[in-house]
């Protein structure tokens, strides 16, 4: 029988590509942040190292000279060289991935998710090559920025994050969708921490190169596993192009467009939250690496693995804490809770210059991570399945940005007070503010501009908690 022939200029479907067998996506997301996490703090360790080693610096490894508070200009020039670096890579990637996350995002929702998978996934395996040269070859550090840039172009990992969250939610019902966008992100978790833990005493044994082949044999298995064992779950994909503004056009659509079904106003006020959230977990991130190397705590690697793995086990107590509290609580009540936990663990943190008060501020943050689930499960019911694509590589591109912030130290000669630095970063990280406030004069006194950042904190911990529990 003749098939019915598409009218013209509507988008023609295709049949699905042929798999070995229709697999979750949750391995996907497991074995990349596994990946990305193995290299994440060793390239921060790898430059500060690197830096050290040229310049003649070896502050860290000299345990009896940790409590020295001294102002010594090659330590500050290694931390400024560290900071900048790492700054110029994140740079790269974001100025790349502003435009091409967006338009990969919501190419997806016609396509299917499997391609963006795939791409994200070359992204990062290309990344990994790149930095195996530099580590191996001893290549200038500059080249990190452009495997930065090249992952970026393919989707980055925001890209593989946004396919996955958006297949979850093609084939979760509503009442099960926040459930499994917290089991997904209990896969970055586990998969973080162990990364974290096996990454920090490989450092020490063999250095930076095998850390790095792993990296890149485990980033060849999920580029496989997304293009032939991933189910796609875009029950009719389409053959459409690309190159095109329509897909910009799209996103500008998801916000201003009317809908009688949806709240544009909710749709905009989860969004803005998310990124907050999003904005203080993955923002601190390279501060925390950074002022674990440096004076007071001078950890190794060792301890950073460490401090890293207690981070990520987050994602598994959210998990567990969000499934516990789901049978007593509403979704509300919970993203209140995690709030709650996430100020106070900043706070404690702003206050760490010991090892022990270091872990206890990690510890806090055992109920952080029930918020950004019941947020995106909600975001998800706000928008058709055809939009499920088009908010999540958003959010996720605009996320990124927060990298640029993260590890933006003080200059050389505003380093006299860095536990300052330290402390007004973690105590700005609660609120929507903190991009403003941080801008303050890093010789401000201490204890004005403590109290300054947390009442700015917990105002928009407020805003929030209203905007949550009237929804």
């Amino acid at each position: 029988m003749e098939g019915r022939a598409s009218p013209p200029g509507e988008p023609r479907s295709r049949p699905a590509a042929a798999v070995l067998f229709r697999g979750p996506v949750e391995p996907v997301v497991f074995l990349a942040n596994f990946a990305l996490v193995l290299q994440g703090p060793l390239t921060t360790q790898y430059l500060w190292h690197r830096f050290s080693t040229e310049l003649g610096y070896n502050g860290t490894r000299d345990r009896g000279n940790c409590g020295n508070h001294s102002s010594d200009p090659t330590k500050m020039k290694v931390e400024t060289l560290t900071s900048h670096w790492t700054l110029y890579m994140n740079l790269g990637g974001f100025l790349v991935g502003l435009f091409w996350s967006t338009l990969l995002g919501a190419w997806s929702d016609r396509v299917g998710r499997r391609p963006l998978l795939v791409l994200a996934s070359l992204g990062l395996l290309l990344q990994a090559v790149v930095s195996i040269f530099v580590v191996q070859l001893q290549l200038h550090v500059g080249f990190f920025v452009l495997g930065r840039a090249l992952c970026a172009l393919l989707g980055d990992f925001n890209g593989l994050l946004a396919a996955s969250f958006a297949s979850v939610a093609d084939v979760s019902s509503n009442r099960r969708r926040t459930f499994r966008m917290a089991l997904l992100e209990a896969c970055i978790g586990v998969a973080g921490m162990l990364a974290s833990l096996l990454g920090g005493h490989w450092l020490r044994i063999q250095g930076y190169a095998n850390p790095f082949w792993l990296a890149l044999a485990l980033l060849i298995v999920v580029t496989l596993y997304a293009a032939f064992c991933f189910g796609e779950t875009v029950k009719e994909p389409k053959s459409t192009r690309l190159f095109t503004l329509s897909h910009h056009r799209s996103i500008v659509q998801l916000y201003v467009a009317p809908a009688p079904e949806k709240s544009r106003k909710h749709l905009a006020l989860y969004s803005l939250a998310v990124f907050v959230v999003v904005t203080v977990h993955f923002g601190a991130q390279d501060i925390f690496t950074l002022y674990e190397l440096s004076t007071p705590l001078c950890w190794d690697s060792r301890l950073i693995g460490y401090g890293s793995a207690a981070q990520h086990l987050s994602y598994l107590t959210s998990l567990l804490g969000l499934r516990l509290l789901q049978f007593c609580l509403a979704d509300a009540w919970i993203a209140e809770i995690g709030l709650a936990f996430n100020i106070l663990a900043m706070v404690v943190f702003a206050f760490a210059t010991i090892t022990p008060l270091m872990f206890t501020g990690y510890g806090l943050l055992f109920l952080s991570l029930v918020t950004t689930p019941v947020i995106r499960a909600k975001l998800s019911k706000l928008v058709s399945e055809s939009e499920q694509g088009y908010w999540k590589e958003l959010i996720l591109t605009v996320n990124s940005s927060t990298f640029l912030r993260a590890p933006d130290l003080p200059a050389p000669e505003a380093r006299g007070q860095e536990e300052t630095w330290t402390h007004t970063n973690c105590l700005a990280a609660p609120g929507a503010w903190h991009t403003a406030a941080a801008a303050a004069p890093p010789r401000a006194p201490l204890s004005s501009h403590k109290v300054v950042h947390l009442v700015l904190g917990i105002t928009w911990s407020h805003w929030a908690i209203l905007c949550l529990g009237g929804v």
